[in-house]
């Protein structure tokens, strides 16, 4: 009887063992969630940087992050001044809870990225079958009709100046 537990006890220890390793793994894809302007080769990402207007945009929140007077706001769409192309401006990937908070960072790292509009592959162009959504290409998170983000409504403004995250950022 004793064996009989202990083999319980180790069979039940690995199921839960396995169990959280699938949970990693599920939290750390998130293709369907990133907008069809979004780069390609991302399994996951939690912002993209976009250099040309100072700005980010938060893949889990669905909402572009720009600086307003003297604070950071949250909106679901980009001012109609910034007139910015999302289908063709160069966005970087970053991984790094809070990045704004660091913006002078991600200033002086990416800021050579300006102007590279249409030299890096979009979602929406990729024919890579982990980015197919549904009925086909192209279908994604608002902006499929071509508005660039641009729609006037300025969404949940909030100065959402929490913690400094120090997590890590990546370029393609």
């Amino acid at each position: 009887m004793k064996k009989v537990m202990i083999f319980l006890a180790m069979f039940l220890s690995l199921g839960m063992l396995g169990n959280r390793a699938n949970a990693q793994v599920r939290v750390n894809i998130n293709i369907g969630s990133q907008p069809v302007w979004g780069p390609v080769g991302y399994d996951y990402a939690q912002y993209y940087y976009m250099p040309d207007i100072d700005a980010y945009y938060s893949i889990p929140r669905q909402q572009f992050v720009y600086f307003h007077g003297n604070r950071w706001v949250f909106a679901s769409s980009l001012p109609p001044s910034y007139n910015y192309d999302l289908y063709r401006g160069y966005k970087v990937v970053v991984n790094d809870p809070d990045p704004w908070l660091r913006a002078d960072v991600y200033r002086e790292r990416y800021g050579h990225y300006k102007g590279w509009y249409g030299k890096q592959t979009i979602i929406r162009d990729s024919h890579d079958a982990k980015y197919a959504r549904g009925n086909g290409w192209g279908r994604g998170h608002g902006n499929e009709h071509g508005d660039h983000g641009n729609r006037g409504d300025h969404g949940d403004h909030g100065d959402h100046g929490r913690g400094h995250g120090h997590g890590h950022d990546e370029q393609r």
